[in-house]
């Protein structure tokens, strides 16, 4: 009874919101859970961080688990990305201590990188074909070396980005996929980086956690709406255009991100 009054509607209604989106699109978790954390809730930018990192693990484990099952996960690429981002994400978090996690200069560049970070990935969902297109009329298809080695860079690019701001494993992961791997179907490329979110954002967690920075009550309370959620997302996907979803999602990113800076 103790537990079930503590509970707080809202963060399970925002937990279930945001499971669905990603359900239905593979993006939408950092991008969205960490600035309603801060904007409507009041949650410092870093506890924010840090919080919805093992949130999202634990989410996109889920993911992970129903991806693995129908076989739409290329370990390969999984690997190569996670040789550049855990140990970028490592490098972040121990460059986010040096600033004095709990300083107020860090919340501030913690939430002016996210507002950057959601502006890239709006970017990145509106502009995706188009951005495709100049690459492929550019660059073409790169050899077996050099896919390998943008991977990793890509990887460690993510580990940067999500270990400050939780942003960047969804659209952007997925947009430099579909860029590097032309070849594999969408459903592997959506099933890989989601794969690949779990190490990322478990090994980002634990140090958010190592540094005292993770709400688990508050986690607890996300998970319990977004766990249903990423269910409902998935069963509903095929029902509904993705198109109009990416889209709807870049005016929401956009507004949030200009609410952050301003």
């Amino acid at each position: 009874m103790d537990f079930l009054a503590a509970i707080d509607p809202g963060y399970v209604l925002s937990g279930l919101l945001v499971g669905t989106l990603v359900g239905l699109t593979g993006v939408g978790g950092g991008s969205l859970m960490t600035p309603i954390l801060i904007l409507v809730f009041g949650i410092p930018p870093v506890a924010a961080v840090g919080t919805d990192l093992l949130y999202a693990s634990a989410t996109k484990t889920v993911g992970s688990t129903v991806h693995g099952a129908h076989g739409t996960i290329d370990w390969r690429v999984v690997r190569r990305l996670a040789t550049g981002s855990v140990p970028a994400a490592a490098l972040t978090l121990l460059a986010l201590q040096s600033l004095g996690i709990s300083s107020s200069k860090t919340n501030v560049l913690v939430s002016d990188v996210l507002a950057v970070a959601l502006l890239v990935t709006a970017a990145a969902l509106i502009f995706r074909k188009r951005l495709l297109s100049v690459y492929a009329h550019r660059v073409g298809k790169l050899s077996e070396g050099r896919t390998f080695a943008f991977t990793v860079l890509t990887g460690a690019v993510l580990g940067a980005l999500v270990s400050s701001t939780s942003v960047g494993a969804g659209a952007l992961g997925v947009t430099a996929l579909i860029i590097l791997y032309p070849e594999l179907p969408a459903v592997r490329l959506v099933g890989s980086d989601i794969a690949h979110a779990v190490p990322l954002t478990l090994v980002a967690g634990a140090g958010h956690w190592l540094i005292g920075n993770i709400n688990f009550s508050l986690m607890g309370m996300l998970l319990l709406g977004s766990i249903p959620g990423i269910l409902l997302g998935s069963a509903l996907a095929p029902r509904v255009p993705e198109l109009f979803l990416r889209r709807v999602m870049a005016v929401v990113l956009v507004l949030v991100s200009l609410r952050l800076l301003l």
